[in-house]
């Protein structure tokens, strides 16, 4: 099996490491082939369609519109139940509720920032008054004054700001999009459906792997961010310390806060009630039925006898 990562090879694909390191996932039936994401890489959705990988990580939106393009795409699971984009602000200017975003200056790396924003003032149904200012990977310009707020990872940019001193929700603070109302998955699994067709008990196998993998994890969160420095990312010069706060941050976001719904699972009311209301509300018409485009059965299949 081919899998594209979405991002570079930290210690966010915690649960793929795990279960490399420990065979996992030919216990399962998989032999895993994986390429890294990143800035210079290309999208996952771009190589499942090419054929170059069978299964990839992608988000949301950038899904949806694959498919709207007329790629047959399935999601069949989600890492993050709750996803870790958000927006960090400074105590002069806190941005907490969507109305904070009005008339504000958003330090915003690219089109799915913006896009977040634009949901979220959307569903609060308030006027799409703000401005972007181009920004990297790096929150300094927001504590030099370049913006209001900053789009971050609770995972990422957030332990940057505490690496240099500083106490959320006391010198900054950082709220997510979900909490904003704009709620959505992180890291979404997605495969063509030519390849689950085909290869079906393959793609059980990942996911029941992965759900080893990832409750391994939980059980020591101190493997994954050694396995990530020392051998899967070892290329990326990724920081020890950094790695191993991430991964403890992470492993709460990967469950949802309602009861009864298993890692990895897709919920179909939320994609068809909240999700697919944000994808209205930017201008997303014609969304195909979520039976069509996501199959729910993988993961519970993959759940059985754990």
């Amino acid at each position: 099996m081919r899998l594209q990562l979405g991002w570079i090879p930290n210690v966010q694909y915690a649960g793929e490491w795990v279960a490399l390191d420990k065979g996992l996932f030919l216990k399962n039936g998989v032999d895993l082939d994986w390429a890294p994401g990143g800035p210079n890489a290309p999208a996952a959705p771009v190589v499942l369609a090419a054929g170059r990988a069978d299964l990839g990580y992608t988000s949301w939106f950038p899904f949806l519109d694959a498919v709207g393009r007329g790629n047959d795409f399935v999601m069949i699971a989600a890492v993050f139940a709750k996803n870790p984009l958000g927006i960090i602000s400074l105590p002069k200017r806190p941005i907490r509720t969507p109305a904070d975003l009005v008339d504000a200056r958003i330090l915003a790396q690219g089109a799915p920032e913006k896009t977040a924003i634009d949901a979220t003032l959307a569903i609060a149904k308030l006027p799409p008054r703000w401005t972007q200012v181009p920004a990297g990977f790096s929150p300094e310009p927001l504590l030099s004054g370049q913006g209001d707020g900053y789009t971050a990872f609770s995972t990422n940019q957030v332990i940057t700001l505490e690496n240099m001193g500083m106490t959320l929700n006391k010198d900054f603070f950082f709220t997510s999009f979900d909490d904003l109302g704009f709620r959505s998955y992180g890291a979404v699994l997605a495969a063509p459906r030519a390849y689950l067709e085909r290869s079906r008990p393959l793609a059980v196998g990942f996911v029941r792997g992965l759900i080893q993998g990832m409750t391994e994890n939980e059980r020591d969160p101190t493997l994954a961010p050694k396995l990530a420095v020392e051998r899967y990312g070892v290329d990326f010069g990724l920081d020890p310390k950094q790695q191993a706060r991430q991964n403890v941050l992470q492993i709460p976001l990967t469950h949802y806060d309602e009861p009864n719904k298993p890692l990895l699972s897709l919920d179909r009311d939320l994609m068809r009630g909240t999700m697919y209301d944000a994808a209205r509300a930017t201008g997303r018409t014609n969304l195909p039925d979520i039976d069509r485009v996501a199959d729910f059965s993988i993961v519970a299949e993959a759940h059985q006898g754990l």
